[in-house]
């Protein structure tokens, strides 16, 4: 069985032309990285949602530690990723702003074989980046979803 994971993925014009909002991936592997380890803020669809946008909406909660804005959100699509599926929901969000991530938090022995288990945050930052900076932060297999952004952008829905 395909995992299915829910997406939102914020939008705002800005001065440098499209933005989104992503998450910066937190523990000791992602710890040093920048490029590519960046993410939409998502979660797994559980057993018993019926309603994907819900469940996209709970898992940004979750990851940021705020409620999503209220956004007219279109479905975006199915990606296959690293062995699942995202569905993401695109909403503009122009007044979004968050200065600080309360995110949930994940347990992980750490370092390796030491007996010792930590609590990481799954989201240790988030901020606005452009498409073009943002196709270089976000993980490869998310970033077909900036081209599927870009389309319903230049159809004027989503706006």
């Amino acid at each position: 069985m395909t995992v299915r994971s829910a997406a939102l993925l914020l939008h705002r014009r800005s001065s440098t032309g499209p933005e989104i909002w992503l998450g910066h991936m937190g523990g000791p592997f992602w710890a040093r990285k920048d490029d590519g380890a960046w993410s939409l803020p998502k979660g797994i669809v559980e057993a018993g949602d019926t309603d994907e946008l819900g469940a996209a909406r709970r898992e940004f909660a979750e990851e940021m530690g705020v409620e999503a804005p209220d956004a007219d959100y279109l479905p975006l699509g199915d990606f296959r990723t690293s062995g699942k599926v995202i569905v993401v929901f695109a909403g503009a969000a122009p007044d979004f702003e968050l200065t600080e991530v309360r995110s949930n938090t994940f347990e992980l022995e750490w370092p390796p074989r030491s007996g010792r288990t930590q609590a990481f945050p799954e989201i240790d930052d988030a901020r606005w980046f452009t498409l073009d900076v943002a196709a270089e932060k976000l993980t490869k297999g998310q970033r077909p979803i900036l081209d599927a952004l870009r389309e319903l952008l230049a159809t004027g829905e989503g706006a």
